[in-house]
């Protein structure tokens, strides 16, 4: 028995469309019939438009025909999480509070997907504000993992990462300022890549502030996957400077050649690391040293540090937007963020300029360690995906979860490009490892996640299990 359309990679279903095998509008309804057959035990995707979904794909056939030249993407399926401007639909984030915030304009890189080809299937699901790291909506109610149901999918682009993990789509854009887009690729054992800061605009016409500083420092918009290669193809395809975005430019995705030489960090300080998780990166490591790295277990340094500033920073700017957040967030939403609120003391003049010469210390001694070690591969989360709810039970809970997700800060703090693979299952879910890299060398990074799952395999799309 073939492989079905919804199966397919994002490559493969490009160039079939490409090559008159199969048409757009084909690819569009195996993946509509998909949703329609699996998103109500996952609710991953908060809204389809079948009828505009159709139109496009259609559109999509009728410039194959016409000999037009063709994007990389041409007729490939996308999803977008809810709080990325698509025109004519809601920004709402997941909360009640912005349900009607209609976006006016597409977002640069809905653009950029576009200008590709590719066709707009679908929202996706996150938690409100994406201050969790469990997807549980106000608005929507609960993303459910396809590989157990009743447990989390991760956060905040966790909609996304369970429907592509679920088939319901090849590929799809998120954001992760925490390891929002890290977080639900590990959990659903899929693919991932968050961008060097400044490699990928990032702009809502629609949003209701300008783009606070914490944001500035540590948001990244970037592409989910099954396979290495989309997560690849959807970077190039939305990367580069863009005139909404001041902080935005222009890179080529190869560098120069650089030592094959990796710091392993199976269990990263500040807390415990299940031991599952531990031998994925080390399936991992295995893996790039069959491939001739050079790999090492050796810590970078100012880890700890590195938690500290990105806390105290995220906290800081909290702080500043305090009285909105409350207004917007729902009730589980506002528990979280009251258990996680670590008090540090009210910001001052002084307390604002010492934390930016931390994080500036911190950035100078990961550059000087990464000058030998250009790739740092250890775990996203440093335990299995929890069951939903749990990250609000109790203040303890809610910081176990926080110090599960420690290794993602650096890449956040920092502005560091890092990719996500998964390793393996144990114990019914995906096992992954996060690869960081160096300032605009996502092509390290992807080019070690390749070499991961060429050895591991891909372990989705998968039926949603019980």
């Amino acid at each position: 028995m073939g492989e079905e359309l919804w199966q397919s990679s994002a490559a493969s279903l490009a160039a079939k469309i490409r090559d008159g095998e199969v048409s757009a509008r084909e690819v569009a309804e195996s993946h509509l019939e998909r949703i329609a057959s699996v998103n109500g035990q996952l609710n991953a995707i908060v809204e389809v438009r079948a009828d505009e979904v159709r139109a496009e794909a259609d559109a999509a056939d009728a410039a194959q025909r016409s000999g037009a030249p063709l994007g990389a993407l041409h007729g490939v399926p996308f999803t977008v999480k809810i709080n990325i401007d698509v025109a004519g639909y809601t920004t709402n984030e997941g909360t009640l509070a912005l349900k009607d915030l209609l976006a006016s304009n597409d977002a640069p890189n809905v653009v950029r997907m576009r200008e590709a080809g590719a066709v707009m299937l679908g929202r996706t699901n996150m938690p409100d504000l994406g201050l969790r790291v469990n997807t549980e909506s106000a608005l929507y109610g609960s993303t459910h993992n396809p590989w157990r149901r009743g447990y989390t999918a991760g956060g905040s682009s966790g909609g996304e990462a369970s429907a592509i993990a679920s088939g319901m789509s090849p590929m799809g854009l998120g954001n992760d300022i925490g390891g929002s887009l890290r977080n639900p690729a590990y959990a659903c054992g899929i693919a991932s890549i968050k961008p060097s800061r400044g490699r990928v605009a990032m702009v809502n016409d629609s949003a209701l502030i300008e783009m606070p500083l914490v944001s500035q420092i540590m948001l990244s918009q970037g592409v989910l996957a099954r396979h290495v290669s989309d997560v690849r193809t959807g970077l190039e395809v939305i990367m580069g400077a863009d005139p909404r975005d001041p902080l935005t430019v222009s890179a080529p995705l190869r560098g120069a050649p650089m030592p094959r030489k990796v710091a392993l960090v199976p269990t990263p300080p500040g807390g415990s690391t299940d031991p599952d998780i531990a031998e994925g990166v080390r399936v991992a490591g295995r893996a790039l040293e069959a491939a001739g790295y050079d790999v090492e277990e050796i810590e970078p340094p100012m880890i700890l540090e590195s938690y500290l500033s990105w806390s105290e920073l995220i906290v800081t700017s909290l702080k500043v937007d305090e009285e909105l957040l409350r207004a917007v967030l729902g009730e589980d939403g506002q528990k979280f963020l009251d258990y996680t609120n670590v008090d540090f003391a009210p910001a001052t003049p002084t307390s604002l300029a010492r934390m930016h010469q931390q994080r500036f210390a911190v950035a100078r001694a990961w550059r000087k360690f990464m000058s030998q070690y250009p790739l740092v591969v250890g775990p996203t989360w440093t335990q299995p995906p929890f069951v939903h709810g749990y990250d609000i039970s109790s203040p303890e809970a809610a910081m176990n979860v926080v110090e599960g997700f420690r290794f993602v800060l650096p890449a956040n703090l920092l502005g560091l490009p890092a990719a996500c693979v998964p390793t393996g299952v144990a114990n019914g879910f995906a096992t992954g490892a996060q690869i960081i890299g160096d300032l605009f060398r996502e092509d390290l990074c992807l080019d070690a996640a390749e070499i991961v799952e060429a050895s591991v395999g891909v372990l989705t799309p998968i039926d949603p299990r019980p």
